[in-house]
C-alpha cells in the first residue's frame, strides 16, 4: 500500500458567533474570533490517499485527478468566500478548523478515483491545525513554546557513561532549547461552538501547567518534576503529557520540538 500526499491552499473569511447568546457570552467563548467583521486565514490543506502501485503507470493516482477533485470543490466553495455567509453548510455549522476538515473528509470522501482517502490536516496557521482520518475523530492541534536549559545527566550512570552517552550536552551548565509543544485534542465538534475543546480553556491549562512552570527555567535546577529525572526530551514530552491528562479529558498526545530536527511525542 502505497500513501501520497498533496497539498493546495485557500483563503476565507469567517466569524465565530452564536446569534442566541450575548456579545459578553461570545466574546468569552470566541475571543477575537467574535469580531462581528470578521477575519481570515491563508489555509493549507494537506490530502493523503492511499491505494496499490499500478505496475504499468508505476503511479497509484495520477496527481491530477486529485486536483481536479480537491481543487474544483475548494474553488468554488471555499477560496475567497466568507464561510458563515456565503457557504450553506457553515451558515448552519461554525467555521471552525475542526468542523471545515470535517465538511471537507464528508465531501471528499470517496470521490478520488483509483485510491482510497486516508487523512485530511488543515492548517488555519502555524499554531493551530485540525485533522481528520479514516477510522477516528476530529483532531486539534495546538502549538506553543517555551525556552529553557537542562543538563543530561543521569545519577544511575557514571560520569564517562554519562560524557559517552550525551557528549557536549553533559556540560555541567547545561545548553539551552527553544522548545515548541504541541497539544493535540480528540473528539467530536461541538454541536453549537464548533470546537472539539474551546481553545481559551486549552491554552489557559497549557500556560499554568507547564509554560508557566518551565518557560526560562533550568529545567534540572528550577522545578520540581526533574529534580530526579534526567531531562532528555524522551522524558519530557512523557511529563509533560502526565501533567496535562488529569485537566484534558479529551487529550491524545502531546508533541515536543526540541529543535527543527529532534521531535518527540506522547500519547495519552
Amino acid at each position: 500500500m502505497i500513501y501520497l500526499s498533496r497539498k493546495l491552499h485557500f483563503s476565507a473569511a469567517h466569524v465565530y458567533w452564536v446569534d442566541e447568546w450575548t456579545e459578553e457570552e461570545n466574546q468569552r467563548v470566541f475571543g477575537l474570533c467574535s469580531n462581528r467583521h470578521g477575519h481570515g486565514h491563508d489555509y493549507v490543506l494537506e490530502i493523503m490517499v492511499r491505494g496499490e502501485l499500478d505496475p504499468k503507470s508505476g503511479i497509484v493516482v495520477n496527481i491530477t485527478d486529485i486536483d481536479r477533485v480537491a481543487k474544483g470543490l475548494i474553488e468554488s466553495e471555499l477560496d475567497g468566500k466568507f464561510l458563515d455567509r456565503e457557504h450553506p453548510y457553515f451558515q448552519e455549522h461554525m467555521p471552525t478548523t475542526e468542523n471545515i476538515v470535517r465538511y471537507l473528509w464528508e465531501a471528499l470522501d470517496g470521490k478520488f478515483p483509483d485510491c482510497e482517502l486516508y487523512q485530511l490536516i488543515l492548517r488555519e496557521n502555524h499554531y493551530l491545525h485540525a485533522e481528520k482520518g479514516r477510522d477516528s475523530m476530529v483532531r486539534l492541534t495546538r502549538k506553543y513554546h517555551f525556552s529553557a536549559a537542562h543538563r543530561l545527566h543521569s545519577y544511575l550512570l557514571s560520569d564517562e557513561e554519562n560524557k559517552r552517552i550525551f557528549g557536549k550536552c553533559n556540560n555541567p551548565n547545561g545548553h539551552g532549547h527553544n522548545y515548541y509543544l504541541e497539544v493535540t485534542v480528540q473528539g467530536e465538534p461541538d454541536s453549537v461552538t464548533g470546537m472539539v475543546m474551546n481553545l481559551a480553556d486549552l491554552d489557559h491549562i497549557v500556560d499554568e501547567v507547564v509554560i508557566k512552570k518551565f518557560d526560562h527555567k533550568h529545567l534540572n535546577l528550577d522545578t520540581e518534576e526533574f529534580k530526579d529525572l534526567n531531562p532528555t526530551s524522551d522524558v519530557v514530552v512523557k511529563v509533560i503529557c502526565e501533567m496535562l491528562a488529569p485537566r484534558i479529558p479529551k487529550l491524545f498526545k502531546v508533541g515536543l520540538w526540541e529543535t527543527e530536527k529532534n521531535y518527540f511525542e506522547y500519547y495519552a
